[in-house]
């Protein structure tokens, strides 16, 4: 075979291996989303993101109460498709306004963990000032921003 043809048969091979690693890592937010939702019935989840395209990449879950305390706050951070969610045990049970009012206190040094808790914080005020929006997180769409 001719250096062009294993030159070919390789970037085919790191393709392949990227297709697999974005699905696993696709399968893993779903999985996690969908674990959310089934364990909390009732209130409102945001959902945010940041791409990092010579950075990590970041994506933000913040589940909280109709009463806007968090329950549960969730940021998948690094440049790798194995990259998990790992859960922030000291900022649940606080209002959503201490957050919001300094989100970068959940990323000191990492602009984009901020960024995306910004938006989380976005997408949980839009759902809330929806008309026909209850508490509830069934039946909620995951991250539109």
């Amino acid at each position: 075979m001719a250096i062009w043809q294993w030159a070919l048969l390789l970037l085919a091979v790191v393709w392949a291996l990227q297709a697999l690693g974005v699905w696993l890592q696709m399968r893993h937010y779903t999985d996690v989303f969908k674990g959310i939702t089934n364990k909390y019935k009732d209130g409102f989840v945001g959902a945010g993101n940041f791409r990092g395209r010579f950075r990590k990449g970041t994506i933000v879950l913040i589940v909280v109460t109709p009463d806007l305390i968090v329950r549960r706050l969730l940021i998948m951070s690094g440049r790798s498709v194995f990259t998990k969610f790992r859960r922030h045990e000291e900022f649940e049970g606080r209002p959503l306004d201490e957050i919001r009012s300094d989100p970068a206190i959940l990323g000191e040094g990492e602009p984009g963990v901020a960024e995306a808790v910004k938006r989380a914080i976005e997408q949980i005020d839009r759902a809330r000032s929806e008309p026909d929006r209850k508490p509830g997180l069934s039946g909620l769409s995951a991250a539109r921003a």
